[in-house]
């Protein structure tokens, strides 16, 4: 669980985004960060035992910078006003599937898959599912993957227009085929976090993603 105390620290970040109220509430983002990692180590203890090939993973491999790149953004704001936590058992260097846990008032969720995959992995994925996509429909067709998740979230700039080159349009996985990014999720109720069994509750979600990360990630590890 996240304590009422943190979820309000975020939502008077986003109200103040700016450094110095930031550096004038400095001891609050510190027992936030706290929270923060408690509330990660907690998921890893709950996931570990459900999933072996998170076992290597520490709380630094699954937190993220509250700090925001605004580099290449109009949006300057500097910080970040949602919490974030993402396991997986890709290390550096090394693009996976995982499990993603996003906290924030009106737009909380959890998802699994693969988001927006570089170039080679995505021709990786996209060949998986041509030889074996019987493979994948049995996973989505699942009973309680239906019922928590229903299927790949899409939208207007994650699906083709046409087929993929080199595949054609009759091709009896063309609609998972055309697919550029390969995720699902469910949304939840802020006020889960402050719950006793918000962990358990969400990690028996979460699992419920092995199957689609397993299908997944070896289509980025298996050999040509």
């Amino acid at each position: 669980m996240l304590s009422k105390d943190s979820l309000q620290f975020l939502e008077d970040l986003k109200v103040n985004n700016n450094r110095d109220w930031f550096l004038d509430n400095k001891k609050r983002y510190e027992v936030f960060k706290k929270d923060y990692h408690q509330l990660v180590g907690n998921f890893l203890d709950t996931m570990k035992p459900m999933d072996p090939s998170l076992e290597m993973l520490e709380i630094k491999h699954s937190t993220f910078r509250i700090n925001r790149d605004i580099r290449f953004s109009k949006d300057k704001s500097p910080y970040k006003t949602h919490l974030g936590i993402w396991l997986s058992s890709g290390v550096k260097g090394w693009n996976r599937s995982g499990y993603y846990i996003h906290i924030e008032k009106g737009n909380s969720f959890i998802a699994g898959g693969f988001y927006c995959p570089e170039a080679e992995d995505l021709k990786k994925v996209r060949k998986e599912i041509a030889y074996f996509y019987d493979d994948l429909e049995e996973i989505l067709n699942a009973k309680n993957f239906k019922k928590e998740f229903s299927d790949f979230d899409r939208n207007e700039k994650n699906i083709l227009k046409n087929p993929p080159r080199g595949y054609e349009k009759d091709h009896p996985a063309i609609e998972f085929l055309k697919l550029k990014s390969f995720e699902t999720s469910h949304k939840f109720d802020i006020n889960e976090v402050s719950k006793e069994d918000f962990v358990l509750k969400m990690s028996e979600k979460l699992i419920l993603l092995k199957p689609l990360n397993d299908f997944i990630n070896r289509a980025l590890t298996s050999e040509e």
